[in-house]
């Protein structure tokens, strides 16, 4: 009974997160192409080499924080790779 409830629960919230991403799609859209063009640029102007540190590599980690979080997860990826941890 306790597992019935826990996948009525878990289905309701997706269903919830669903709908609040498919509302603004187009928002989401525009932010995740922002945050891949916030690590291009990163990389393209060599912005990380004047903090000392290399280019951030084109991972399918990073991407998919780019994508997913856009321009805040840009910026995660970004401060992850300050302190020296690298995407896979």
């Amino acid at each position: 009974m306790n597992i019935d409830l826990a996948v009525l629960i878990a289905g309701i919230l997706i269903a919830v997160a669903l709908f609040f991403l498919l509302k603004d799609i187009t928002k989401l859209i525009i932010n995740s192409i922002l945050g891949l063009l916030v690590l291009f640029f990163m990389n393209l102007f060599n912005i990380m080499a004047s903090l000392g540190r290399t280019e951030i590599p084109y991972s399918l980690v990073n991407i998919l924080l780019c994508i997913l979080g856009g321009i805040p997860g840009a910026i995660i990826v970004i401060v992850l790779h300050l302190i020296g941890i690298e995407g896979f």
